[in-house]
């Protein structure tokens, strides 16, 4: 029973990091090697937060979401002219430049060592989510409540505009609409609810580390929204789960552990190979990627 609580609290917090990098890759057009930095600054903060001034999960939360939004403000406005590849790899910078922060900041993130014993989440010291059923429905909650407020951008004026920007940006730009500004609400945005996630993970996993956060991490979040399918909702779920979900049912075919990891990257390569030909939008894509 616990196996499958485990598996339903990752599949949540991972639909929750694809949903927030759908909005961002699939409207936006803005594909980010990044999002693991991100993750990764969440938390830690979550970590700090929580053990060093013993904060509940609201007043963690908050902090969580206004360093991530500060941080993907500054990265936005420094790179937004930058366009395809020249964007990809100002992401990819940041993404070297945060993990070498967390590693060699012993001092505070205590390097490769990580930090341990991060504390259960608890609602304003009354109430404290310290079993795998509890967290399990934490982390349903949360993940409602990100695709409710999602489903409000997708399909919202902001969302459309995004839509269109994705599109043809010039001819947006003709209609008066400051497509600047909507690069950088929607790096804004994505990065802030991957600290839901951040916190979710932190707290979950009680333990953190620098190698969690690495840019294999930022690929792999890419590869989920990629298959599941870009431009909707539907697509971000199809792709948490596939993600989540696959090692777990290669295990049970018995690979030895020294190819199990090799195996896993043939697969998914694979599959994208495949998406590029027959669904360039993914599973559930209504959008092809360009």
């Amino acid at each position: 029973m616990d196996y499958i609580l485990h598996i339903g609290i990752l599949v949540c917090i991972y639909t929750i990091i694809t949903v927030s990098t759908n909005l961002l890759v699939g409207l936006s057009n803005q594909i980010s090697l990044g999002q693991a930095a991100f993750l990764g600054i969440g938390a830690y903060i979550t970590a700090l937060c929580t053990i060093l001034l013993n904060l509940s999960l609201i007043p963690t939360l908050i902090i969580v979401m206004i360093v991530n939004a500060l941080l993907s403000f500054l990265l936005a406005i420094s790179s937004i002219k930058l366009k395809g590849d020249f964007f990809i790899l100002a992401t990819l910078a940041f993404q070297f430049i945060i993990y070498s922060i967390l590693y060699n900041w012993k001092d505070v993130t205590q390097g490769s060592a990580g930090i341990t014993g991060i504390p259960y989440p608890n609602i304003f010291y009354l109430l404290e989510i310290n079993t795998n059923l509890s967290f399990l429905i934490l982390a349903v909650f949360f993940t409602l409540i990100t695709l409710i407020l999602f489903y409000r951008f997708f399909y919202s004026p902001f969302g459309l505009a995004l839509k269109a920007m994705r599109e043809d940006e010039i001819a947006l730009q003709t209609l008066g609409r400051n497509t600047k500004n909507l690069k950088v609400w929607s790096f804004v945005i994505s990065s802030s609810f991957i600290g839901w996630a951040s916190y979710l993970y932190a707290s979950y996993m009680s333990y953190i580390n620098p190698v969690g956060f690495n840019l294999e991490e930022s690929i792999f979040i890419l590869i989920a929204v990629l298959i599941g399918g870009i431009g909707n909702l539907k697509g971000s779920v199809t792709g948490a789960l596939f993600v989540i979900l696959l090692p777990e049912i290669l295990k049970f075919v018995g690979l030895p552990d020294g190819i199990a990891a090799p195996i896993h990257q043939i697969i998914y390569g694979s599959i994208l190979i495949v998406l590029m030909f027959f669904r360039p939008g993914g599973l559930f894509g209504n959008l092809e990627f360009k």
